[in-house]
């Protein structure tokens, strides 16, 4: 959860996410639309596909037991080098590194190589942990050095606790913005179809598996090729697009491949479409 997202924010969510689920057992045969349901709002929903897929690995191929050996959890959906690093070292205390970009940062100031490739740094970071004696506490204070004292913008020598180790120490380090060039914003223009019944409620069908909000439940959507001339009922901000939200009530008979539903609190949506709904009529939510 705290991928892309902030600690404030995922916090009351961690939470209510172990009361839904408190077990790999219980996750593993949950609905996927449970599931969603339960990350609605976190954004980036390809996580929790990514923890539901692994529940049932677990399930199919672990006896229901997280594997402890670092090559079975890179196996497992969503599941990286850094990642299963961080798992074996903090729950099996292996002395596998973490190379998350606070930890690449204290390396390459700490050996003075500020151009170092990835495969340098985990070979900085291999040879690091395994004379560390304590992996999980060595990767955990890599990672708080990095977030707290060896800053991106700064580095804040006189209260880092091993400036006298790091070959950067008091060079008055400031890293400009990052050198990558910016994925420019692609703006996309949707015409919402809002299909709606008295008594059967508002017409919702079930995103693609891949693309924009997979596998969330949405009114239907069509791409428009060009701007409407109009503005747009509601703008959405994703990472790399800026959705251009345009609704238009519709009173034919809605497409064959989706569902009437009369309470959407027991769906996933976007929050781009809870917003644009709530913009229409405050009662469908």
């Amino acid at each position: 959860m705290l991928q892309q997202t902030q600690v404030k924010t995922v916090l009351p969510r961690y939470k209510a996410w172990f009361q839904s689920f408190p077990n790999i057992q219980q996750l593993a045969t949950a609905p996927l639309d449970d599931v969603l349901k339960a990350w609605e709002g976190l954004g980036y929903y390809r996580r929790a596909r990514f923890i539901h897929a692994t529940a049932q690995q677990i399930i199919d191929k672990h006896q229901g037991i997280f594997p402890e050996q670092f090559e079975d959890m890179l196996n497992l959906p969503g599941i990286g080098k850094s990642t299963a690093g961080a798992i074996a070292s903090f729950c099996f205390n292996t002395n596998t590194p973490v190379l998350d970009g606070n930890v690449k940062r204290v390396l390459k100031r700490w050996h003075k190589q500020p151009q170092a490739s990835d495969r340098q740094l985990w070979n900085l970071a291999q040879t690091a942990i395994n004379a560390s004696q304590n992996p999980a506490i060595w990767n955990q204070s890599m990672m708080e050095l990095g977030a707290t004292l060896c800053q991106a913008r700064s580095a804040k020598c006189v209260a880092c606790p091993v400036s006298k180790h790091c070959k950067s120490a008091f060079s008055n380090i400031e890293e400009q913005a990052s050198n990558k060039k910016k994925t420019p914003v692609k703006d996309v223009f949707w015409q919402i179809n809002i299909h709606t019944h008295p008594e059967k409620g508002l017409w919702l069908e079930q995103r693609p598996e891949n693309g924009i909000w997979a596998g969330l439940w949405t009114p239907p959507m069509i791409e428009l090729t060009q701007k409407p001339k109009t503005s747009p009922c509601h703008i959405h901000l994703l990472t790399h697009r800026r959705l251009h939200l345009y609704s238009k009530k519709v009173t034919s008979s809605p497409p064959s491949n989706g569902k009437w539903v009369k309470d959407i609190s027991m769906l996933a949506l976007p929050t781009g479409i809870h917003h644009l709904l709530a913009k229409q009529d405050p009662n469908f939510l």
